[in-house]
């Protein structure tokens, strides 16, 4: 699984499902996909009403060329809602920055009143940002939330019990929407 490795360099480690995981949504998920060319990966997983992307890597080597931009131009013409979970701005990594910039140059929003945490398989508690593109003029965070929980549901928790012994992110625990 070569793509997966190429993923596993980029990503931090707390942010990769196992293999077998990926693996298995693949195989047992009608909603969950990956396309791969020499250019980007990409997983998602595609709902009625929403997209949710877990992984979108492009490669280093074209970065800066609009394919990123062309991958999700292609995801916004299917008319739906698009969430994706990206790392807070950290001014010491400036792939932080660029990314919360491609994304914002997008049209995606920040979640600003969705705070998402998470832990990782040491214990450790992470935050992540939950950005949002919607055909509709203004999605209301109520609505992401409610997206956000149901690609936890299905998506984070697919057989984590299997994989990790726990469930990953359960909704309730994750997920909390301030005023």
């Amino acid at each position: 699984m070569e793509w997966f490795e190429r993923l596993n360099e980029y990503f931090p480690e707390h942010e990769m499902k196992d293999p077998r995981q990926i693996q298995a949504l693949l195989d047992d998920k009608d909603v969950y996909h990956k396309e791969e060319t020499d250019e980007y990966i990409m997983l998602y997983a595609e709902f009625p009403t929403f997209i949710f992307i877990d992984y979108l890597l492009i490669n280093p080597e074209t970065r800066g060329q609009g394919i990123g931009t062309k991958v999700l131009n292609r995801m916004k013409q299917k008319g739906k809602a698009i969430l994706l979970e990206v790392e807070p701005i950290d001014r010491e990594d400036e792939d932080t920055v660029k990314r919360v910039n491609f994304y914002r140059k997008n049209g995606f929003k920040k979640a600003d009143r969705i705070q998402y945490r998470r832990e990782g398989d040491s214990g450790e508690t992470y935050e992540m940002k939950i950005y949002y593109w919607s055909p509709d003029a203004d999605l209301p965070q109520e609505s992401v939330l409610e997206k956000m929980a149901k690609a936890c549901e299905e998506i984070h928790n697919f057989r984590s019990k299997r994989y990790y012994g726990r469930v990953v992110a359960d909704p309730d625990e994750v997920l909390e929407l301030s005023q």
